[in-house]
């Protein structure tokens, strides 16, 4: 196809001219292209949302929780109570060599932390050094707990963000201070910002861990931990290992390895693919929708310009009889109809993104949580072949209508 500045100059004489059919038209387009953006644009700011309530959370973890069985087993009866123990999470490691990290936890709620006049709530959590890497920490000064901390009993802890920010107004590095948690003293030697709202034992910003044999002797708790945490090695699917782990503890404990209530098991993979699914639906609707009201707008490209067309009759047969060939009649149409998407198009985009902008201030003022609410250039620019394609689309009818007018019928009809 040929195109000149003469050319250009005829494509905008003739949206000009039809300019109140390409507003209404393009429109059409315009709000295909915006109303698509911007649903990918939000669907995506809002996944960042929520999974920043797991943020540092590992994706393959299983919690334990020994609970009341819920039927009789070799001679027991129903509703009985069991405990898990330091030496169910020894067995674990032993048996389970597709297990990186089996790490215990001692959980204390409803605690008050005082520091001079200062007080705040707090949840107190024994742990050990390895428990890093089931809740990754986000170190803001000092360090995490380490496994001489463990060794040697020492009482040391790890304060959550709310609570350092209660306990310490005016800011300033908190490490080598002393806070004193019920009867019990304990130095800082680190803070943690973590941010995420799914955590053991409570949030994460309102935390107090310390190192899990203090608590075992200040709690009275013996070898009893409260919950038992879990990662597979890289390519070991969590899911894969509920039933060997129930086996486990239930020949140890004598429970129906069936039971699903004796033992509670809380699969964070099954929670990650569960909100990745959620939102790969999302997605797919959001296409359907958007890409359903571009095919509508082009559709109504197509038929205006088969108007213009059919107005244009003699227009194009003088055109032909003073030597314009049907290849400079379809570039033409085309080439109208391309500039007529795109443009519309264009403006939605931009629209979308401006929005987008204003919507993520708004969400991360609310919400506090750094999401981006934005298209990626690649999509914007995908956006725009694909316009061009569609542009291409809508003119062929047209053109070809255009192409099958004869000088003489043109003249006839005039």
């Amino acid at each position: 196809m040929r195109l000149d500045v003469d050319s250009f100059r005829e494509i905008a004489d003739s949206l000009v001219r039809n300019k109140s059919r390409s507003l209404l038209t393009g429109f059409g387009v315009f709000w295909g292209v915006f109303m698509l953006l911007f649903m990918l644009g939000g669907g995506d700011g809002l996944k960042q949302t929520i999974m920043s309530n797991f943020d540092g959370f590992a994706t393959n973890t299983c919690i334990m929780v020994s609970s009341q069985t819920s039927e009789p087993y070799k001679g027991f009866k129903e509703g009985r109570y069991w405990d898990l123990t330091y030496t169910d999470v020894e067995r674990l490691r032993q048996m389970m060599p597709d297990l990186e990290i089996v790490t215990p936890v001692i959980a204390v709620w409803g605690g008050q932390v005082m520091y001079g006049s200062y007080s705040s709530s707090c949840s107190v959590k024994g742990i050990q050094a390895d428990y890093g890497k089931i809740e990754e920490p986000r170190i803001k000064y000092g360090r995490y707990l380490n496994e001489t901390d463990i060794l040697q009993e020492r009482k040391v802890c790890v304060i959550g963000k709310r609570i350092y920010k209660e306990l310490f107004p005016d800011g300033g590095d908190p490490c080598g201070e002393f806070i004193q948690v019920g009867p019990v003293f304990y130095q800082i030697v680190g803070v943690d910002y973590s941010s995420g709202n799914i955590s053991i034992n409570g949030r994460a910003d309102q935390t107090v861990s310390i190192p899990l044999p203090v608590a075992q002797k200040l709690y009275n708790r013996g070898k009893v931990v409260d919950l038992v945490c879990m990662t597979g090695r890289s390519g070991v699917r969590m899911s894969g290992q509920e039933s060997r782990m129930r086996e486990i503890l239930a020949r140890q404990h004598l429970f129906n390895p069936k039971d699903k209530e004796a033992l509670i098991i809380i699969n964070t993979e099954q929670l990650f693919s569960l909100v990745d699914n959620l939102f790969r639906g999302l997605n797919f609707l959001i296409l359907l929708i958007g890409l359903g009201t571009i095919l509508a707008g082009v559709i109504g490209v197509s038929n205006i310009m088969m108007v213009t067309v059919r107005e244009r009759t003699t227009e194009i047969g003088i055109r032909r009889a003073i030597g314009a060939t049907p290849r400079d009649i379809l570039s033409q149409i085309i080439f109208e109809s391309i500039a007529l998407t795109l443009v519309a198009g264009s403006f939605g985009i931009v629209f979308a993104v401006q929005l987008l902008r204003l919507t993520e201030k708004i969400a991360v003022a609310a919400t506090e949580i750094p999401a981006s609410f934005q298209i990626g250039f690649w999509t914007a620019v995908l956006s725009a072949l694909m316009l061009t394609v569609l542009g291409v689309i809508a003119g062929l009818a047209p053109a070809s209508r255009a192409m099958a007018i004869k000088p003489v019928d043109a003249m006839r009809d005039e």
